[in-house]
C-alpha cells in the first residue's frame, strides 16, 4: 500500500515538473545549456581517447614490443651536417663499410640478449601484370621478418629455408597488390614481373590499416602495397651496393685535393653506400632494450671504424611518449568537460532558487492543504533532475554528432562506446540531483504564513 502511494506521488511530481518546464521553455533551455555542452564534451573526449588508444595498440603491434630499429645515415646527410659545423671544410674521415649483412651476422653471434635480427632492403620500382604497370616497394627480408614485425600471412606460406638460401625468385605480396593485380582470384602460385624479374607469389599478407601518423613518426610503410622477397634473392637478382659494377669508376667517395693546398680537405659524399636499409633487432626481454641498444651502438661504431653512420631508435619508447602526450590531452579535455558540467549545475541551482522565490505563494498553498516538507523537496528535486536529464539526452546526441564530424574533418579516429554514453547520462543526472538539493530545501522551508505575507 505504501509503495503504491509513493509511486502515485512520483507520478504526480513528474507530471507537475513537466508542466513547469513546458511553461518556461526558453528558461529551461538556457538552464540546461551547460549540461548539454558538458555531456557532449565528455562523450567526444572519451571517443577521442578510445580512438587514440586503439591507434597506439595498433602501432605497438606493428613495431613490436621488444624491437630496436637501426637505420643507416647516407653519406650525404653526414656530410651536410659536418659542413654546417665547419664552413664546408672538414678533415678526411675514416672509411666506413656501412650497414651490411656482416653486421647482421655479428649481432646474431655476439649479443646474447638478441632473439632475432631482421634486415631489410628497399627498392622503389614497378610491377607488371597483363600489361598493367603499378608502382610498388620491393622489400628484401629474412624469413624472420614477418614474426618480428607481427605481420600475419593470410594465405600461402612464408619463405622456406631452401628458397631463402638459394635466392629463388619467389615473393609474398600485400593485400592491395593482390586486389589490384588479381581481382576476384587468388594470387597464390601465379607470377608477377617486378622490374625485370619474374617472381612466383607464394603468400599474401593480412591487410592492415596504417595511419599517416604511424608512417611519419615511426617510419612504418604501408605494407599492404609491398612485395617481399628473400634478402639473398634481392642481393643476387636486383641490387647489391657491395658489388663493384663494371661502370666507370666513381671517385666521389675519396678525398679531393686542390693543387698543392695543405690543411683541411673537402670530402665528396658517397651517397647511400649501406648494403641494407633497415635492421630490426628483437630482444628477449623488454627490460633489456636500453642496455642492448647501447651495446649495439658501441659494437656497430667499432665495426664502422668509429663512424656514427647509423641511427638507433626504440619504437616502443616513442609510442609511450605519444601515449603520455595524448593522456595529458585527455586530462585537459576532462577538465573542460567537468567545468562545463559544473557551470551547468550552478545554472540549474540558480534558476531553481529563483523559481522558489517566484512560487512562494504556490508552495505556501500546497503546504497549507497538507503537503509535507518531504513532498516539496521531492517536487523540486524532480524538476531539477528532469532539466538535467533532458540536457543530458540532448548532449548525448550532440556528442555523437560532434565525434562523427571531428573524424570526418580532421581524420582523428573516434570510437563511441556505450559505456561513455551511460557514464555521461549518469553524470548529468547526478549533477541535477546534487545542485537541486539546496533549492529543494529552500522551498521546503517555506510555510503557509510566508504565502500570506507574499500576497
Amino acid at each position: 500500500m505504501l509503495d503504491k502511494i509513493y509511486i502515485e506521488k512520483l507520478k504526480s511530481n513528474f507530471s507537475e515538473a513537466v508542466r513547469v518546464i513546458l511553461a518556461n521553455k526558453i528558461r529551461t533551455l538556457l538552464t540546461s545549456l551547460g549540461i548539454i555542452f558538458g555531456v557532449a564534451a565528455v562523450i567526444t573526449m572519451l571517443a577521442i581517447g578510445n580512438g587514440a588508444e586503439k591507434e597506439i595498440l595498433a602501432q605497438l603491434e606493428l613495431v613490436g614490443v621488444n624491437n630496436i630499429v637501426i637505420t643507416p645515415i647516407p653519406d650525404k646527410k653526414e656530410n651536410e651536417n659536418e659542413e654546417g659545423n665547419d664552413n664546408g671544410l672538414i678533415s678526411a674521415k675514416r672509411f666506413s663499410k656501412g650497414l651490411d649483412m656482416l653486421d647482421v651476422m655479428s649481432i646474431r653471434k655476439n649479443v646474447p640478449s638478441v632473439k632475432t635480427v631482421s634486415p631489410e632492403i628497399v627498392l622503389e620500382t614497378y610491377v607488371i601484370k597483363k600489361g598493367r604497370q603499378s608502382s610498388v616497394k620491393l622489400i628484401g627480408v629474412s624469413k624472420a621478418y614477418f614474426a618480428t614485425t607481427n605481420i600475419a600471412i593470410e594465405s600461402g606460406k612464408n619463405f622456406s629455408k631452401a628458397q631463402s638460401e638459394n635466392s629463388l625468385p619467389v615473393c609474398i605480396i600485400g593485400k592491395k597488390i593482390e586486389k589490384k593485380l588479381f581481382t576476384g582470384e587468388s594470387a597464390i602460385g601465379k607470377h608477377i614481373k617486378v622490374k625485370d624479374v619474374w617472381l612466383q607469389v607464394i603468400g599474401v599478407i593480412e591487410e592492415k590499416f596504417i595511419s599517416e601518423n604511424a608512417q611519419e613518426n615511426l617510419g612504418i610503410r604501408d605494407m599492404n602495397q609491398d612485395v617481399y622477397i628473400p634478402i639473398k634473392t634481392f642481393l643476387v637478382r636486383y641490387k647489391d651496393r657491395k658489388i663493384i659494377s663494371d661502370e666507370p669508376i666513381d671517385f666521389s667517395g675519396g678525398v679531393v685535393m686542390i693543387g698543392n693546398q695543405q690543411g683541411p680537405k673537402k670530402r665528396i659524399p658517397r651517397g647511400n653506400y649501406h648494403q641494407i636499409d633497415k635492421l630490426v633487432v628483437q630482444v628477449n626481454n623488454s627490460t633489456e632494450l636500453n642496455a642492448t641498444a647501447d651495446v649495439l651502438s658501441r659494437m656497430l661504431k667499432r665495426r664502422h671504424n668509429d663512424m656514427l653512420d647509423f641511427e638507433i631508435s626504440i619504437p616502443i619508447q616513442l609510442l609511450k611518449q605519444q601515449q603520455k602526450t595524448k593522456q595529458i590531452f585527455n586530462i585537459v579535455l576532462s577538465i573542460i568537460a567537468g567545468i562545463s558540467l559544473l557551470i551547468g549545475g550552478i545554472g540549474i541551482m540558480n534558476i531553481m532558487l529563483a523559481s522558489v522565490l517566484e512560487r512562494t505563494k504556490e508552495i505556501g498553498i500546497i503546504r497549507a492543504i497538507g503537503a509535507t516538507q518531504e513532498d516539496v523537496i521531492l517536487q523540486f528535486l524532480t524538476e531539477s533532475v528532469l532539466v538535467s536529464v533532458g540536457g543530458g539526452i540532448v548532449g548525448i546526441f550532440l556528442g555523437i554528432f560532434a565525434s562523427y564530424i571531428l573524424e570526418i574533418t580532421t581524420g582523428i579516429e573516434t570510437i563511441l562506446s556505450l559505456s561513455s554514453i551511460l557514464l555521461s547520462f549518469f553524470v548529468a543526472t547526478l549533477v541535477g540531483l546534487i545542485f537541486g538539493i539546496a533549492p529543494a530545501k529552500a522551498a521546503a522551508n517555506k510555510s503557509p504564513i510566508e504565502a500570506i505575507r507574499h500576497e
